[in-house]
């Protein structure tokens, strides 16, 4: 299958590595030219993981957008959502009947992409799909090296407009077969991890994080007491999901933690896998790595203002997104990813059903 892959980070990385390696004719596109530049003459990737290491053939690195999304079936944007409205536009033109846009995690940012291809005069029966993590537990080694220490079991996935979940999802299972159906996007959206991990680790770890060179906030970082108010900032992600009228299951992170029982997105044992690969020890800058520039400023918003239109108290969601904003000089529910934010807060409930099956108009 033609599938373009548009990221230069860690997950676009895994991505068209592993996507290549399964036989698919992979476009990699990244802006920065100049850092792509051993990916453009080399057109190989160095991958290690569970099966040992490797170099990986890529079909087409490009620096050209129109020449990577043209004629893909599916597109991949394994992105941080602080960057879904500069790409919704660079790309509002491009996109094409048929296609299939994963956004892997999405943090609603599949309404950003159609509304922006709808305002731009692209009427395309394109479909945008987002679960609720990367497929990928991964980290480069180098402008060509990426180490991926786990991949995704279950990839809960909901689609914008949902009218098309059953074709869509049918042709996105045979690039990832680990995703799951689930209600539409805003589901998927409200299946992030993100929003739910990162948060109390960078906020309750902030001393050490600016008093040590380096913190693994996943391993020393993630105490009992994290842990409590992680769970508890869960709940929260739940009742809002229950009061949206989606059903279960709905992911519980304490899966993700969990040696038995039911499993979570990377599966069991995901946490130790982590972990034991070192690759998460690292400076954390508190006023620009993305667990507080997308997580909590845009993930926990978001849940927030959904909290709200449906009627759903989230004081620990609320509480987060206070301290992130007092930490950054910033109010993140005023500029962050909000259903006021993007025009919809007075959807009634069989509304925002009606938008999420049918899409936005121009």
């Amino acid at each position: 299958m033609d599938v373009a892959v548009i990221s230069g980070g860690h997950g676009g990385y895994a991505a068209a590595a592993e996507l290549s390696e399964n036989g698919h004719q992979v476009r990699f596109w990244r802006r920065d030219a100049e850092a792509f530049a051993p990916m453009l003459d080399g057109k190989q990737i160095h991958v290690k993981d569970y099966r040992g290491s490797r170099t990986v053939p890529i079909a087409m690195p490009t620096t050209d957008l129109a020449q990577a999304i043209d004629g893909a079936q599916v597109v991949i944007l394994p992105l941080p959502a602080t960057t879904h409205p500069d790409m919704a536009a660079m790309c509002a033109s491009l996109w094409e009947d048929g296609q299939v846009v994963f956004l892997p995690p999405g943090t609603f940012g599949s309404f950003l992409f159609l509304k922006a291809a709808r305002a731009a005069g692209n009427e395309a029966d394109v479909t945008f799909a987002e679960t609720g993590t990367l497929p990928y537990l991964a980290r480069k080694h180098g402008p060509t090296e990426i180490v991926i220490s786990g991949f995704g079991a279950r990839l809960p996935t909901g689609c914008l407009p949902a009218k098309n979940s059953d074709k869509a999802l049918a042709l996105l299972a045979q690039v990832y077969p680990a995703i799951e159906p689930i209600d539409d996007a805003l589901s998927g959206a409200l299946m992030n991890a993100g929003p739910i991990i990162h948060p109390p680790l960078i906020i309750m770890n902030a001393g050490p994080l600016e008093h040590f060179p380096a913190w693994d906030i996943h391993n020393e970082g993630t105490q009992p007491s994290v842990r409590a108010v992680t769970d508890a900032l869960d709940q929260e992600r739940i009742a809002v999901r229950e009061a949206c009228g989606y059903g279960a299951p709905h992911f519980p992170l304490a899966d993700h933690y969990a040696t038995d029982g039911d499993e979570w997105m990377y599966g069991r044992n995901a946490h130790e896998r982590l972990t034991d690969s070192g690759d998460w020890r690292e400076k954390i800058d508190l006023n620009g790595h993305r667990y507080m520039m997308e997580d909590v400023k845009l993930g926990l918003s978001l849940i927030a203002s959904v909290g709200r239109w449906a009627g759903v108290e989230t004081p620990l969601t609320n509480g987060l997104l206070a301290m992130g904003s007092a930490i950054n000089n910033e109010d993140f529910y005023a500029t962050g990813r909000t259903l006021e934010g993007l025009g919809l807060e007075g959807l009634s409930k069989a509304e925002m059903t009606a938008l999420m099956r049918e899409g936005p108009s121009a």
